[in-house]
């Protein structure tokens, strides 16, 4: 801000869906790579054996209590409010979370989409009374896409015993066979 000059409207880069705090005191970001624990072969893909978990967002916010369009008048007087009181800011932020509808979140290092709101915690004291300030913990959504492919039938197959998908051909019981022999040594 130039010196003198008051500042009219500012433009947070963070946002949280369609919600944007007034105030970002703290983001933690964790990505994570899993690794099994069992030996792997020489030469196999590691992508077999390591896969990354769902990235998590925690983020320390902050939405003041209304407010005034401008700094140098109080434009709350004549019904003009720039944001949402912290009990309405704390309501869509516990509609987000209870919608479960996939967000994307910007914050100051990453572009995340897909993540839901899996915690809020609001502490509300003297201090804070007209602000409110939130801890929320974010989760990425891991989406995948299925199709369905159709394959001939079997009769139409070349080879559809071998080739063809695995059936239902109803209870199968398993019967005794025969004796099993023992030869012990020197007998035929």
């Amino acid at each position: 801000m130039i010196k003198g000059f008051p500042t009219l409207l500012m433009q947070s880069k963070r946002k949280i869906g369609l919600l944007i705090p007034n105030v970002v005191m703290k983001e933690s970001h964790t990505d994570k790579l899993n690794v099994t624990t069992h030996p792997v072969e020489a030469g196999a893909t590691i992508a077999d054996h390591a896969y990354l978990s769902p990235a998590e967002l925690t983020m320390e916010v902050g939405f003041s209590g209304g407010g005034s369009l401008v700094d140098f008048m109080d434009t709350t007087q004549f019904g003009i409010q720039t944001s949402l009181s912290p009990a309405e800011s704390y309501q869509n932020l516990r509609e987000l979370m209870t919608n479960r509808q996939p967000l994307t979140v910007v914050t100051g290092k990453r572009l995340y989409n897909n993540m839901l709101i899996t915690s809020i915690s609001v502490t509300t004291d003297a201090s804070t009374e007209h602000v409110l300030f939130a801890s929320l913990g974010l989760t990425e959504l891991m989406i995948t896409q299925t199709r369905t492919l159709s394959s001939a039938e079997k009769e139409n197959m070349a080879q559809g015993a071998k080739t063809s998908a695995v059936q239902n051909n109803g209870k199968k019981v398993a019967r005794p066979g025969p004796a099993n022999v023992v030869l012990t040594r020197g007998s035929s």
